[in-house]
């Protein structure tokens, strides 16, 4: 059953929207204050957003940034509801990252139909167990990291950078790619903590095994396989 995540302020509204989609066969959730919306779409995972454009504390376009940017749900499909019918909106919502765009006020059988359609199109993927590089394992059910078959023992900040890292090996992330991935387009944070929290990563990685993650000066950083006569100088930076 696909599960719909309902980001709506109009409490009628979402009585309508939640009734709908229960009849049509859909799980539903709903949370109505932007400030909390990213962390409800992240820990309830949904197959589509239902996104108002006017929300409190936090409009929806800050928010489907902000979901477009986080590494745990940047795939998930945004449909924004919104009374603003100007082009230059809806170019202004597509543009921000939402796959469909809905006018207030709109029909139930025309947002069911698109639901469906965007479903069709944006199959979910299937749940990544397990990440490896070199000796590194994480597993995501367990959420462990094991290195050399030893436990690593890491923040969620630091479980997060690796994840980003490891998912695309050898490539070189800037510190503003990962400010992104990491902690999100909503959030104002200077780019020097993230030498902080790749400091912190490399110390836990580095205590079962050789330093694999490379430091590309004035560019950022990777997780390579660095030849021997670089990692003196590369645990130091």
């Amino acid at each position: 059953m696909s599960k719909i995540m309902i980001v709506e302020d109009e409490a009628d509204l979402i009585t309508i929207l939640e009734y709908n989609l229960q009849k049509a066969g859909y799980e539903t959730a709903f949370v109505s204050d932007g400030r909390k919306a990213l962390d409800v779409i992240v820990k309830e995972r949904p197959d589509v957003v239902l996104l108002d454009w006017m929300l409190p504390h936090m409009t929806g376009i800050e928010i489907c940034r902000a979901v477009r940017t986080h590494i745990d749900i940047s795939e998930t499909p945004v449909i924004l509801l919104t009374a603003r019918g100007e082009e230059s909106d809806k170019v202004k919502g597509l543009s921000t990252g939402a796959d469909d765009y809905v006018t207030k006020p709109f029909s139930i059988p025309e947002l069911l139909a698109r639901i469906k359609a965007l479903l069709r199109r944006s199959p979910k993927k299937k749940k990544l167990e397990q990440l490896s590089f070199a000796d590194i394992t994480i597993d995501f059910e367990k959420r462990y990291v094991l290195r050399n078959g030893k436990m690593v023992h890491l923040g969620p900040t630091e479980f997060k950078l690796l994840v980003c890292l490891m998912k695309e090996p050898r490539r070189v992330f800037s510190r503003e790619d990962l400010l992104k991935l990491v902690w999100g387009d909503s959030i104002h944070i200077e780019t020097r903590t993230v030498d902080v929290h790749v400091r912190r990563l490399r110390r836990a990685l580095n205590q079962t095994g050789d330093d694999l993650i490379r430091t590309v000066r004035s560019l950022g950083y990777s997780i390579d396989k660095i030849p021997a006569q670089r990692k003196k100088n590369s645990a130091k930076e």
